[in-house]
């Protein structure tokens, strides 16, 4: 047996390895009567977890999602949502970046907060819905990968995944103290993960092909090989020989289970990385495309522009106006 934490990876550890926030934000709500919320964070990922009462989560150009108790919901992409007692409730309070707060009508609220914590829109009363919201203030720590993987929401109920933070839990934490902002940020980490495990390997779940490839023992090897080194100049023939098949065996089984082939896979993989490193400040596009396995600047800078239709200093202008 194995000892703890040093087993092959799996899809999942594959699959969120690369999260990592920095400057995590978290709203904390005591909410009676009727109230709402809408969120233009632009957050690549959010969570919402009620630790008291219910509501209900609307997601721009979706249908009303109820939640209650223990529930968790995870909103990715950055669109717009709504976040209410009733579906029908207009919001009174909008959530905007770096955790400013504002009227419906565009008027500054001004709350006692500690830095790092997130704004406190509380009302009297903790007897109605005590919510607890946590933002992903950059897309630095969210590889593009896990993003692609999920639904604008998803809902983990409590009797499926249990959120390992509990309302006591979050006001140690939030002490000002110091390591408060690193606290913060492994915190929203943990409950990610906890509610992503949750979702992918509940009954049914619907995953990427990817993901299921990941339990063949030939394919699932090749990936892994592909996941750990997509920097090494890898072959068919190469991969081949160490999945230990023939190259028509592993291209045939590889492309039926994933929806590509080997080479097109990795294409695709060292591009995705390579968007996700453009957004690190210090990363020139040299660096950049020796860690992702191009030969130079202008052989990753004419690839991503074919998948992506813009350069990456186009595109990584726009994250960088994104995460601002």
């Amino acid at each position: 047996m194995d000892p703890l934490g040093l087993t092959s990876a799996d899809p999942l550890t594959d699959l969120l390895d690369g999260v990592r926030t920095r400057g995590a934000l978290f709203h904390r709500s005591a909410l009676t009567g009727a109230w709402a919320a809408r969120f233009e964070d632009r957050s690549p990922l959010a969570l919402a977890v009620l630790l008291h009462g219910s509501a209900w989560i609307t997601p721009e150009g979706g249908d009303p999602v109820r939640i209650g108790p223990g529930d968790v919901a995870v909103l990715c992409g950055g669109a717009r949502y709504v976040i209410a007692d009733d579906p029908a409730t207009e919001p009174d309070v909008v959530i905007h970046p770096k955790g400013r707060c504002t009227t419906a009508e565009g008027e500054e609220l001004i709350e006692p907060q500690a830095p790092g914590a997130g704004a406190f829109w509380d009302t009297e009363g903790a007897d109605g819905t005590i919510l607890l919201s946590g933002l992903y203030t950059v897309d630095s720590g969210t590889p593009g990968r896990l993003l692609a993987a999920l639904p604008p929401l998803a809902v983990v109920e409590a009797d499926v995944g249990v959120c390992p933070v509990s309302r006591t839990t979050f006001e140690e934490i939030i002490r000002e103290e110091p390591g408060r902002q690193i606290l913060l940020d492994r915190t929203l980490d943990l409950m990610l993960v906890t509610a992503l495990r949750a979702w992918f390997t509940r009954p049914g779940a619907q995953v990427p092909a990817w993901y299921r490839a990941h339990s063949d023992p030939v394919v699932g090897s090749a990936l892994r090989l592909l996941r750990a080194d997509p920097a090494h100049p890898w072959t068919l023939p190469a991969l081949a020989a160490k999945t230990g098949v023939s190259r028509a065996n592993l291209s045939r089984r590889f492309t039926a289970l994933v929806g590509q082939p080997p080479m097109a896979h990795l294409r695709h993989q060292r591009l995705a990385l390579a968007a996700d490193l453009l957004r690190e400040p210090d990363a020139t596009l040299a660096t950049v495309a020796e860690r992702v396995g191009f030969a130079n600047a202008f052989a990753l800078s004419a690839a991503f522009k074919r998948e992506h239709g813009i350069s990456p200093s186009e595109y990584r202008t726009g994250a960088s106006r994104t995460d601002a």
